[in-house]
Parts: structure tokens; sequence; C-alpha cells
């Protein structure tokens, strides 16, 4: 498949690049940077390494979408949006790794779903889904004696919180104990904030340094305490994630799939 990155000139960009490299199946369709980067023009493969493969960054993501089969997207919530309605206009499948957007923006790539085949996930690794599994059968099984807490750090220039992984754990928690995520996120507490609700799904931020990602599911109860972790040390996982999700776009009919639909586990 001809696999297109946006934002191919970042630290992800790069890293899809060198992924859909070593990957079977995948060919690089082209990229693309923002209008002035010093990137267009130049060939993908030496964004990576010193053998060029033929595809070049451009700053037209229509064109793009056009040319490739997929898009592999990893940008800022206003970039998505903009890239999905490339998508909705070319029926050209796209993977979505962005989080953070808005209900508007969310809404702009649940239209494109109507066209193309989008597979959207706020986390591409395995170990991660397997995760969200586990959180929902937790919640499920331990019943509402035991309160919910979920605790991600990342790194200093992540800029939307809490990030998109942990929300997936909080909602598949909510899934198992059968309540409305919404109605019972805690995102942040300060000051005096009284005795915890019953229902409540809270959520603690950290940011610093160079954290990829740790993200950790805790059930408060009754003299026990469970705790799932997942920490990421490379952002490789995510991007093999995303490549594999691409291909398996493949031939799919259109519609709003996640990764948990990519690796089975749905």
């Amino acid at each position: 498949m001809n696999i297109g990155i946006v934002g191919c000139g970042g630290r992800m960009g790069r890293m899809l690049i060198e992924t859909v490299m070593a990957t079977e199946g995948a060919t690089l369709a082209g990229g693309t940077e923002q209008p002035g980067s010093p990137f267009i023009g130049q060939d993908l493969g030496l964004l990576v390494g010193p053998e060029a493969v033929g595809a070049v960054v451009m700053d037209d993501a229509h064109a793009l979408f056009e040319a490739s089969d997929v898009v592999i997207d990893f940008t800022v919530p206003a970039a998505t949006a903009g890239h999905a309605a490339c998508a909705f206009d070319t029926g050209t499948a796209m993977v979505i790794g962005t989080t953070g957007l808005s209900a508007d923006q969310q809404s702009v790539v649940e239209g494109a779903a109507e066209k193309a085949a989008v597979v959207q996930a706020g986390n591409m690794s395995l170990g991660v889904n397997l995760l969200v599994g586990l959180a929902r059968q937790a919640a499920d099984l331990l019943g509402p004696d035991y309160d919910i807490e979920v605790v991600e750090m990342h790194h200093k220039h992540k800029i939307d919180a809490p990030s998109g992984t942990a929300l997936m754990l909080g909602k598949a928690a909510a899934e198992g104990r059968g309540i409305d995520h919404d109605a019972n996120a805690v995102l942040s507490r300060e000051g005096h904030t009284g005795p915890r609700p019953d229902q409540a799904i809270g959520y603690a931020t950290l940011r610093g340094g160079d954290v990829v990602g740790d993200h950790t599911v805790i059930f408060a109860g009754p003299s026990e305490r469970i705790e799932l972790t997942h920490r990421a040390a490379s952002r490789e996982i995510f991007a093999r994630g995303a490549v594999r999700a691409a291909l398996w776009c493949d031939g799919r009919a259109p519609g709003l799939y996640s990764m948990r639909d990519v690796l089975g586990l749905a």
C-alpha cells in the first residue's frame, strides 16, 4: 500500500517514515509539512537516512491524499480536521493518532468515515489496547466498592490533558462499570472538594522531561488496591501500530474503526 504521512518532519513523522520503510507491503507515497518548511521538496528517505526513496515532502495535503492509499496523521487537532476533510473529498483511508480533538473537529472525522475507512485511536500500541480491555473487565468484576483513578505522565511538550490514552482507559472502565463516563469524570481537583463521589472516575495528569507515556488505572477498594500499568519506552510502538492499521485498511469499507478492530480485540 502507498502510505502518506502528514507532518512527516517531526519526531513521530520520522519514526513513521522509518517504520513504513521497514515494513513489507508498505511504500511511501509522500509526506507533508507546513508551507515554508525547510523540508519541502526533500526526499522522505533523506529525512531519516542516506538513501532516497522517490517520495517527497510537499505542502499540499489534498494532493498527498490523492496520491496515497492511506494517510497517517499524528499532528494537531486543527490540522487533523483539515486532513479528515481531504479524506472525505478523496475517499482515501486515514489513520488518526492525534488526540485532544474538539467536538466539532471530531464531527469532521466522523463525516470522513462516511466516505473512507478511518482508524482512530488515542493509542496505537498493542499493550495499551490490551490494557483497555483489562480495565473494562476489572471495573465490571470489582464493582462499585472500588474507586477508579487514572494517572498519566508524558513529556513536557505534550499539549493536551488528560492524554487520549488516559481517556480511553477511563471510558473503558466506565463501560465496564455501566456508568456514563462524561457525567462522572473528574478531570482535576483543587481546593475544598468535599468527599469523593461514589461513581467518580478521577484523572491525574503529570508532565515533565522526555517521558514517552506512562498510564496507570487504579482500583482502590476496601483493604486492597489493584493497579494496571503500561509504560512506553519508545514512540516506535505507536508507529508500528499505526502502520499495521494502515495496512489493515486495504479494501476496508468506509467506517470509523478503532485500534481494537485492527487487532481483533473488539
